[in-house]
């Protein structure tokens, strides 16, 4: 009886430690697959820059980055040797954009270009991303306001504050394909409450179109084109007809700064003038050299970066 006993008792002592090691090996298991869910990538960098050219691509600024960006276009090329190719006419325009968040941004800017003020808000409200939740494309919602500081071409008859302002909005759509290749589409409205005359639509609508391609690690091409829909300005300026605006450049990146050098067809550095103020003709050498430089700063670090 007494073996029986101890033999009894070695059962149940064997039968609890695998009980408690199959536990363990269920918790064990339970943590690991834990560990082993896909987890959400977010797509970065589609593009180098918040301006594709001279238009904005989908990109934002982290919160608390201010990005201070120098626009320079000059003449055009075909003014001649006397006028240097454009170089001895220049235009510029300071801007600043904050990131509020990291998808939402401010930005405020004046251009030497008719002497104008600009406001701009942004908001990257869908992400590419891949891994646990996939979605194909970033979205960006861009919207400015503009408003002309010139002095009034008829200052005898009544004038309004409201002539001097116009809007902008861009659907940015964007995708990026490996790290070779950006694409980005860019329906936009451009609304002018003043225009030259009765025949031209106070409201124009376009579709832009733009790519980015890797050179090297730190040299993209950019192509950036917006397609105006016919018979919405009749006007001229300057007695030449409204044209498509086209550009192509390249980014070099260089430490904390993007420099964007472009040749383009269209003087104005912001899509109010891009799309119905665009005049310059390609084939007959209406070309502007330009180049964007941009900086930023970190003003308020996040709060893992105190710790």
């Amino acid at each position: 009886m007494k073996n029986l006993g101890n033999f009894l008792l070695l059962i149940s002592v064997l039968f609890l430690f695998s009980t408690t090691t199959m536990s363990g090996q269920d918790d064990l298991l339970d943590i690991l697959n834990e560990q082993e869910k896909p987890a959400t990538d977010y797509t970065i960098a589609t593009f180098k820059s918040t301006r594709l050219v001279s238009g904005h691509s989908v990109e934002t600024n982290a919160k608390g980055v201010l990005q201070f960006l120098i626009g320079h276009r000059f003449g055009r090329i075909n003014d001649g040797w006397r006028n240097l190719f454009g170089l001895d006419n220049a235009i510029i325009r300071l801007g600043f954009d904050y990131g509020i968040t990291d998808r939402i941004n401010i930005g405020i800017g004046r251009s030497s270009f008719e002497k104008v003020y600009d406001a701009t808000f942004k908001w990257k409200f869908l992400r590419q991303q891949s891994g646990a939740t996939t979605f194909p494309i970033t979205a960006t919602l861009v919207s400015s306001i503009y408003a002309s500081s010139t002095e009034w071409s008829e200052p005898d008859r009544e004038n309004f504050f409201s002539s001097r302002l116009s809007y902008h909005h861009s659907l940015l759509l964007a995708r990026k394909f490996g790290n070779l290749l950006s694409l980005q589409l860019m329906p936009t409205v451009v609304h002018r409450n003043l225009v030259p005359v009765e025949q031209d639509d106070n409201t124009i609508f376009a579709l832009g179109a733009g790519t980015s391609v890797r050179l090297t690690g730190s040299l993209r091409l950019n192509l950036e084109y917006y397609y105006v829909l016919p018979d919405q300005v009749t006007s001229t300026i300057g007695g030449e007809t409204v044209k498509n605006s086209f550009s192509i450049g390249v980014d070099l990146e260089t430490g904390g700064h993007v420099f964007q050098l472009h040749l383009t067809n269209s003087r104005g550095m912001t899509e109010r003038y891009l799309v119905g103020e665009t005049t310059g003709d390609w084939f007959d050498g209406d070309i502007h050299f330009g180049f964007n430089v941009s900086r930023v700063f970190t003003v308020r670090k996040p709060k893992e970066f105190k710790k």
